[in-house]
């Protein structure tokens, strides 16, 4: 005789599922939430055919048992691994961490995992073999974030993978999401000389960025369709380290009044560098950066900067993969652009006095 209060062998308690020593299978999910094993699956592929409540009352079932689908299967059955792969040049660049961290959490709102391969050396072949190494991994579709090819004027990749390029030059070949780097450096250059500054002096990412590269496009014909002198260009590699060693030389120069810097990090680097040097910003030199990391509003003086919505890119990388892989469009040649916007702080104001010019 059972002690009070127990359960015979092989009941369950109300409401908790029976004790097993195999892993729940599909039939156990469907007898559960009182459903067939079709429609299991279908809310196991992420299909819409099926009712909210359904669903619901499904996916409750899973978590009861511990149920986890069964990834070969699925993909013998629908040709899809669920799985997206990201190929970057730099992750420790602020817009490209960002960017990926947007694309982690959309795709896995989506049902997605996300691997991702890092390209040491910016070469076509560097690019292929992490694009072989996503590809041997099954993933459905591959966000190429900021192509940087050196050795080839057009990166060529083996068919049969959707792909999608973010902040990079896809020709006619790929989709792309594009931050538009050329808005952002013309308003930040505008809004300089719109204050009243001469011309505007800037210290650029690295030669190889496409970002950069775009960026320095922007600036240079902004000042040429304004009529100002168009200084020399002085290249860092987007860390503060090389703001601050730009800025060392630039603070020495008194006809300097308003610098565009190509992100935030290196602008933080080129205030310090003047602040040291005595210079005042913005009184003595005006200072824009890009990006609008999180710490921008929270420098002395808090820093004006190009904002770019780094989770709306993610999110439109995303949505462009899935309209390939899902739902099986031809989009080559499409670009998404996501605006970015000039935010005004305290680190730009009219010039004091007028600069000396310099041969």
């Amino acid at each position: 005789m059972g002690r009070a209060g127990s359960t015979s062998a092989g009941v369950a308690a109300e409401g908790v599922p029976p004790a097993r020593t195999r892993p729940p299978s599909q039939a156990d999910v469907a007898a559960l939430a009182g459903v067939s094993s079709q429609t299991v699956s279908r809310v196991a592929n992420n299909k819409s055919n099926v009712d909210e409540e359904t669903r619901q009352r499904v996916l409750a079932a899973m978590r009861m048992l511990g149920y986890r689908t069964n990834t070969a299967a699925r993909a013998l059955a629908t040709g899809q691994f669920r799985m997206l792969g990201v190929i970057s040049f730099d992750l420790s660049a602020h817009g490209n961490a960002r960017t990926l961290q947007s694309i982690a959490a959309v795709a896995q709102d989506a049902g997605y995992s996300v691997n991702v391969a890092v390209v040491q050396t910016a070469t076509e072949g560097a690019v292929r073999q992490a694009f072989t190494q996503l590809t041997s991994q099954a993933v459905d579709g591959i966000v190429l974030i900021e192509a940087q090819i050196l050795d080839r004027p057009e990166l060529q990749l083996p068919p049969g993978v959707p792909i999608v390029m973010a902040d990079g030059n896809p020709g006619q070949r790929f989709p792309a999401v594009d931050n538009n780097q050329l808005l952002g450096a013309r308003a930040a250059t505008e809004h300089l000389l719109s204050l009243g500054h001469a011309t505007v002096w800037h210290l650029a990412g690295p030669q190889d960025s496409y970002s950069a590269r775009h960026r320095v496009t922007a600036w240079h014909k902004a000042l040429k369709e304004a009529g100002a002198p168009v200084p020399p260009v002085s290249y860092g590699d987007w860390s503060a380290e090389s703001g601050y060693a730009i800025g060392r030389e630039l603070a020495v120069r008194d006809d300097i009044t308003a610098v565009f810097a190509g992100n935030d990090h290196m602008a933080i680097g080129l205030i310090r560098a003047l602040t040291e040097a005595g210079r005042s910003v913005p009184d003595d030199v005006s200072v824009v950066g890009f990006d609008d990391i999180a710490e921008a509003r929270y420098l002395e003086p808090p820093l004006t900067t190009v904002h770019q919505d780094f989770e709306e890119m993610g999110r439109a990388c995303v949505a462009l993969l899935l309209r390939q892989i899902e739902g099986g469009e031809s989009i080559a040649g499409l670009v998404d652009s996501v605006e970015p916007r000039l935010v005004v702080r305290a680190s730009t104001a009219p010039p004091t006095k007028r600069p000396r010019t310099r041969p």
